[in-house]
């Protein structure tokens, strides 16, 4: 029943508020857990897996997670991690937003109302009355305290608007109402969460005289330094309509010999003996294990038939055969038609300078023709109706489209 353990052991507990009490709390019975997603873009991406995958071992050891897809709260931005206000979204947008995470996160938990339930805060901030929350709630909160916590203190050199600082009331209030109406003693998120999160802890302790706790699961950063999930091409999204399930399933494949092994523990159901045995490889050998990792998260996250064909295409391209669900960049009517600068962006080169380099060397094959003029422009007899492959070396390609 516990399920702690499974978190200790895999790596996802970074910081919480007792974690004694915690592992006995889940020693005695279910607990009910949540975690808040704001519906900020149309799709969950590879960072925001993390706590997911949290919920989901919970799901597993018996507990009862709440998924909260924060409809309220994304109308005002959550300052945490940020430098700048984050752009006001329309109430359709969130709306959009929010149903399509909602579907995401019902592929990783079992959300029927029994097992798990699935909530959207907007049901209950947006009925909220000013003046009766400034009176009931906001007076538990000390300025002061705020002010001091990072999250506001790095806002506060560039400038922190009032509906940001309202945030923390917000999402300490879901804690509040998720205890009240759910019996719900425990709040997951990542680590730019603490703040947030021990602020509901207390605002349960003041008004309703709960034990409640908080547990951060980790920032994740790669072996090289670069924060989880992004690319030169930007975000790694769950949504296939955003990142392609070729890409999604590349990014595994050339995640960093160093990272392996850490990633098959966060990102994958496999037993830690299964993954001792993979983290032994070395050499050549780590292959396989990058192609397991690859395979497991793909099929978590796309289906195992989606799986299979990213695999089949990834042997296509390193075989130098052009394969229908290459990944693929749209690039821009403007100067985006230069073939270094398409390089870059695409995400097969790291830089322009690197492309230049690469072009001037005849490493780069435009449609299977290589391309040694740095100043080359991708033109309709590269393009077509269906767009040019690039190729960077033997092992990397991209299909570039208008």
């Amino acid at each position: 029943m516990q399920g702690l353990e499974a978190l200790e052991a895999r790596g996802f507990v970074q910081q919480c508020t007792d974690l004694e009490r915690v592992r006995e709390a889940l020693s005695e019975g279910p607990v009910t857990y949540y975690v808040g997603f704001d519906p900020t873009a149309p799709s969950l991406h590879v960072g925001h897996m993390l706590p997911v995958m949290a919920m989901a071992w919970l799901q597993r050891a018996g507990h009862r997670p709440i998924a909260i897809v924060g409809g309220g709260t994304a109308r005002v931005g959550d300052p945490s991690g940020k430098t700048e206000l984050r752009r006001m979204l329309s109430d359709e947008e969130v709306e959009h937003n929010s149903r399509a995470i909602a579907r995401q996160l019902e592929q990783f938990l079992q959300l029927d109302g029994d097992r798990g339930l699935l909530v959207d805060n907007a049901d209950y901030l947006l009925e909220l009355r000013y003046i009766p929350f400034l009176r009931d709630i906001g007076r538990h909160f000390s300025v002061n305290r705020m002010l001091s916590m990072e999250a506001y203190k790095l806002r506060l050199e560039r400038g922190l608007s009032f509906i940001e600082f309202n945030y923390q009331l917000l999402q300490a209030y879901d804690f509040l109402e998720m205890y009240r109406k759910h019996g719900c003693t425990l709040q997951l998120g990542g680590d730019d969460q603490w703040g947030n999160i021990i602020a509901g802890a207390d605002l349960v302790r003041r008004v309703e005289q709960g034990e409640v706790f908080g547990l951060t699961t980790p920032l994740i950063t790669t072996a090289s330094g670069a924060k989880m999930g992004k690319t030169a091409a930007g975000a790694v999204w769950l949504d296939p309509a955003l990142t392609p399930v070729f890409d999604f399933h590349q990014y595994w494949i050339n995640v960093d010999d160093r990272d392996v092994g850490r990633f098959l523990r966060l990102y994958t159901f496999l037993p830690l003996e299964r993954i001792a045995e993979l983290e032994a490889l070395e050499g050549a050998d780590i292959r396989e294990a990058k192609r397991v990792l690859a395979r497991e998260v793909t099929t978590l996250v796309h289906g195992a038939e989606e799986a299979e064909r990213a695999e089949a295409a990834a042997a296509a391209m390193v075989a130098g055969a052009a394969a229908e669900d290459l990944p693929t960049h749209r690039i821009p009517d403007d100067e985006g038609a230069k073939l270094i600068i398409a390089l870059a962006d695409s995400g097969l080169c790291k830089s322009r300078g690197e492309a230049r380099r690469l072009v001037a060397g005849g490493g780069v094959r435009v449609n299977g023709v290589k391309i040694d003029d740095v100043d080359y422009v991708l033109g309709p007899e590269d393009l077509g109706e269906e767009g040019a492959v690039l190729r960077a070396g033997k092992k990397r390609a991209v299909r570039v489209i208008r």
